[in-house]
């Protein structure tokens, strides 16, 4: 079976258009499938309402604001892996700041080999982060089928007089005899009697 490659959004933010030229040249178009450029914070917002994004890149600073402030607000309003571009002077007291919020900051001048490893570091996160929101989203489908099949116990339990036992056994029976799952069964119980 072969694995399917992964495919992944990106906004990019940066008043400069040399250095938006330069983090979409670092860009791999096979793995970034979609990539929005905005000039400022304020786009930035606005885009964050329009769509989600894998990963958002801000080359600081920008026009309307410095730009960890947009990084701060990207990291408590999105999943997004957020990469932090700034000055080299400035990197050390910034990348501290940022750090406790999962924000990557990189200092410049940008290095290829460093940006290429900080998202290949975003994206695993990313991945990792995918998998866990399928995993609780199976959790949250099972709870609600639980939650349903315990409701047609208790319907059951209240409106035939059976036992906790017997009304599980009685809706396992009946899917098995209808070849339905008991969540069905458990459905059509409350229908019946609770409508």
């Amino acid at each position: 079976m072969a694995l399917l490659k992964p495919s992944y959004t990106a906004l990019v933010v940066s008043s400069s258009n040399k250095g938006a030229e330069v983090i979409m040249k670092y860009l791999d178009p096979s793995k970034f499938m979609s990539v929005t450029v905005v000039k400022n914070a304020g786009e930035a917002r606005r885009s964050f309402i329009s769509g989600s994004y894998d990963t958002i890149i801000i080359n600081t600073p920008l026009t309307d604001e410095f730009g960890h402030e947009l990084a701060l607000y990207a990291s408590e309003n999105s999943s997004s892996g957020i990469i932090l571009i700034v000055k080299s002077e400035i990197f050390d007291e910034l990348s501290s700041r940022m750090e406790p919020f999962g924000i990557f900051t990189i200092a410049k001048p940008l290095s290829a080999s460093l940006f290429h490893q900080a998202l290949s570091f975003i994206t695993a996160k990313q991945e990792r982060m995918k998998k866990i929101e399928l995993e609780n989203a199976k959790l949250r489908s099972k709870i609600d089928e639980i939650k349903i099949v315990n409701r047609a116990k208790c319907t059951l339990i209240q409106y035939l007089n059976m036992t906790e036992a017997a009304a599980h056994r009685y809706i396992e029976k009946q899917a098995m005899d209808m070849r339905a799952t008991k969540v069905e069964i458990a459905e059509k119980i409350l229908k019946m009697y609770e409508d």
